[in-house]
């Protein structure tokens, strides 16, 4: 089971719309994919057509248990409409965690108990981010192999940037093994000299991390959340889809690395 996190602590980066659209491709080759929503405004639990108030179960569920294994975690888990994923819905309650539960023994490796409790049903896991540190995060990368850094190709994008890349710094610090970064710059749009001069920038402060293509502008991402689907389900043939099929050609060779 290979786990990626998809985390920025700038908002509107493209975060949910990396995390499902990774998702609907994995899904499209047969894999099985579990998406966990740990941002309490629940944007991928929305996304998905869910309404994240009334779900019967969320993550703040999957926090309260005092055991972690199949019988317990994979009852908190939702089918989605799309084949072969699954989530673990977002509620509003998250945001009370830090409070409640920050200072739990063992609080920042709970998810990744969790999901070691349910890896032989998934392929692939993708957790998107809230853009704030916190217990939710901590979890989140605490459990990953791998940390996609969605970046918007424009100057107050980098500075985001910048935050995230302190953060994973110092919770360096706690980990005997360096975190596998991959930094994907988004909302590209090759006639703007902004986006020209932000992913050059991005490729000559951070050579070894950043992905060296883009996501483009298109507007097919926006249609297709309105239709609760992954893009590469409702215009697979659009450039947004191309681009996102070359990146996760390109995650899945590190991956081998990883």
């Amino acid at each position: 089971m290979i786990v990626w996190s998809i985390a920025n602590q700038k908002g509107g980066v493209g975060k949910t719309t990396t995390t499902i659209t990774l998702a609907g491709l994995l899904s499209n080759r047969g894999k099985r994919v579990l998406l966990v929503d740990t941002d309490p405004h629940a944007s991928l639990t929305t996304y998905l057509g869910y309404d994240s108030d009334s779900v019967p179960s969320s993550l703040f569920d999957l926090f309260q248990l005092r055991e972690y294994n199949e019988q317990t975690v994979m009852p908190l888990i939702m089918q989605s409409d799309i084949e072969g994923v699954d989530i673990v819905p977002a509620h509003m309650s998250l945001a009370t965690l830090d409070r409640v539960m920050g200072n739990r023994s063992g609080m920042g490796l709970m998810l990744k108990r969790a999901l070691m409790a349910v890896e032989e049903h998934y392929d692939y896991v993708l957790i998107d981010c809230p853009p704030i540190l916190g217990v939710m995060m901590v979890n989140a990368l605490a459990a990953s192999d791998r940390v996609l850094i969605p970046v918007q190709t424009e100057f107050l994008a980098m500075k985001g940037l910048e935050r995230m890349v302190r953060t994973l710094a110092i919770m360096q610090n706690s980990r005997s093994e360096p975190f596998n970064v991959t930094i994907v710059p988004t909302m590209y749009d090759k006639r703007t000299r902004a986006s020209l001069q932000t992913l050059q920038q991005l490729k000559r402060d951070y050579p070894n991390q950043v992905w060296t293509s883009a996501i483009p502008i298109d507007t097919k991402f926006r249609d297709a959340s309105l239709k609760h689907l992954p893009v590469s389900h409702f215009a697979s043939g659009s450039r947004g889809v191309f681009a996102y099929k070359q990146l996760l050609i390109y995650l899945e060779r590190l991956a081998i690395d990883d």
